[in-house]
C-alpha cells in the first residue's frame, strides 16, 4: 500500500507531466531549428545568368544565396571571353538556398584535340567515325589519284597536319583520299602500254645506227 501510495503523491506526478512537456518543448524546439536550417517550405527561382560575365553571374547567384560553380568551358567565338554559354538548372526553377549553380563559361581561345593517326592508316569510313566522335569538324573530301577511299593526308586551314597535333576543333578538316581502285590502276597501266607503238623510237636517239657501224 505504501508503494502505490508514493506512485499516486503529487509530487510524482507533478514530475511526470514536466517531465513530458519539457519533452515535448525540446521536440518542437527541435523541429523549428531543423525547418529554420533548412529552409523548410522557401525557395528561390534561379535567374537568368547566361550571357553575363562569370563574375557579374556570382554576384547575382551570391545575392540570392546561391553558388555559381564553373562546370566546364566552352567556345563561342560569337559570344564574349568570359560569359556564361549555360547554366544547370535552367532560369526559373524553384530550388533552395545553397543550391549550387553549374555553368559554362566560353573559353578565350578554339578548344583543341591531338589529331589521331588515320592518315596513311585508314579508310575514308573509318577515319570520319574516329574524327566525328573526337568531336572534330570535317569538311568536303579532296580526292585524289591512289587506292579508293583510302585516306593519304588531312588538311587544315590550307596545309597538311599529322598525327599528335594540336588541332582545333572548330574548324573543318579535310582528308585527301584515293579515288582510283587498283584493278583500274592497273587497266589505265596496260592501256598505256597499248597504246605505246616501238616504231616511234627515233633509230637515232638510241644510237642503232651507231651500233652497226662499229
Amino acid at each position: 500500500m505504501g508503494f502505490f501510495k508514493k506512485i499516486m503523491s503529487p509530487i510524482v506526478w507533478g514530475n511526470i507531466i514536466a517531465i513530458v512537456v519539457v519533452a515535448v518543448l525540446v521536440c518542437m524546439l527541435a523541429l523549428k531549428g531543423i525547418d529554420v536550417y533548412t529552409h523548410h517550405g522557401e525557395s528561390i527561382e534561379v535567374p537568368a545568368i547566361v550571357g553575363m560575365q562569370e563574375s557579374d553571374a556570382q554576384y547575382t547567384l551570391q545575392r540570392l544565396d546561391l553558388v555559381l560553380v564553373k562546370a566546364e568551358t566552352g567556345y563561342d567565338k560569337s559570344k564574349p571571353t568570359g560569359c556564361v554559354l549555360a547554366q544547370n538548372p535552367e532560369s526559373g526553377t524553384k530550388v533552395k538556398a545553397g543550391r549550387q549553380i553549374y555553368v559554362t563559361i566560353n573559353a578565350s581561345d578554339s578548344p583543341t584535340r591531338a589529331l589521331p593517326d588515320i592518315a596513311d592508316n585508314s579508310s575514308l569510313r573509318e577515319a570520319q567515325a574516329k574524327l566525328k566522335a573526337m568531336g572534330f569538324k570535317l569538311g568536303p573530301v579532296e580526292y585524289i589519284p591512289g587506292d579508293k577511299d583510302w585516306v593519304y593526308a588531312v588538311k587544315c586551314r590550307g596545309r597538311f597536319v599529322y598525327s599528335g597535333e594540336q588541332v582545333p576543333t572548330d574548324v573543318p578538316l579535310i582528308l585527301q583520299v584515293g579515288n582510283t581502285s587498283s584493278i583500274e590502276a592497273e587497266e589505265e597501266m596496260l592501256d598505256s602500254l597499248d597504246d605505246f607503238d616501238i616504231g616511234d623510237i627515233d633509230d637515232e636517239a638510241v644510237g642503232i645506227d651507231d651500233i652497226f657501224d662499229l
